[in-house]
């Protein structure tokens, strides 16, 4: 991992809960450090991807040449605060966000901590991130899913229960309606209008679900024009007609 070199002050909005934690031995935390965990030992470190998210240090905690524990770090557990994540354009209001390390922040959740919900965009890769450790839930958390960039995927039993994040135009073909398939959520993870995700049923099924007609081998699709980050739709197989959509958000359509 990387982590800050620098202080980094960042302002918080008013009000707002304080904590300290312990830090690891022969360690920095500079003021403004997303702060992690490390699973182990419960000391405190400059956050890496996968650390349990405490807040984000107040001030420079320089605990280099000492002990574990020998020091605290403080930091705030709740607020609003300017993150530059990666891709962030105005209609990612809503939108989870993660930290790969102590001053990194994406939205996918893949290999990432999740830190809070984008609640202002302010400008381009720039949002207001509503950030508080005790009401707020990793809307991915405790699931299984993996990042998908590439043009075609063929899912199978192995996928379900997945959460599939798609980042580029994708055709997702589903199993023919033998193949066990429970729950596997494909979700678009692009800026608005960027990329397109479409379910291609094998040639004699069709895709099943409220309002769909039930047309044999027509795919269901993220309208391009209205697709944005976090919308997804659910399958799961059970059907002998085909794959049945069980939840889904944004525009989707029937192949015409």
């Amino acid at each position: 991992m990387t982590t800050l070199s620098v202080n980094t002050p960042r302002a918080y909005g008013a009000g707002g809960w304080r904590g300290t934690y312990p830090v690891i031995a022969d360690e920095i935390i500079f003021e403004g450090a997303a702060v992690g965990l490390v699973e182990a030992t419960g000391i405190a470190r400059p956050l890496a991807g996968g650390d349990v998210f405490v807040g984000f240090s107040i001030e420079k905690a320089d605990n280099s040449g000492g002990a574990a524990s020998a020091i605290d770090v403080e930091v705030r557990r709740n607020g609003q605060i300017e993150l530059s994540v990666s891709g962030a354009v105005i209609t990612d209001v809503g939108q989870p966000v993660y930290a790969t390390d102590d001053d990194t922040f994406v939205f996918l959740p893949t290999g990432g901590s999740f830190i809070g919900m984008v609640t202002r965009f302010v400008s381009a890769g720039v949002v207001e991130v509503t950030f508080d450790l005790d009401n707020q839930e990793d809307p991915y958390g405790g699931g299984v899913y993996e990042t998908l960039a590439a043009a075609t995927l063929t899912l199978d039993i192995e996928d379900s229960g997945k959460t599939i994040f798609c980042t580029v135009t994708t055709v997702i073909t589903t199993p023919a309606t033998a193949v066990l398939l429970a729950n596997c959520k494909l979700v678009c993870m692009a800026p608005f209008g960027t990329a397109q995700i479409s379910v291609d049923p094998v040639a004699a099924d069709a895709v099943l679900g409220p309002n769909l007609t039930g047309v044999v081998n027509k795919d269901y699709i993220n309208t391009l024009a209205t697709a944005q980050r976090g919308d997804f739709v659910t399958l799961t197989n059970g059907d002998a007609d085909g794959p049945k959509v069980v939840e889904q958000r944004g525009t989707w359509a029937e192949e015409g």
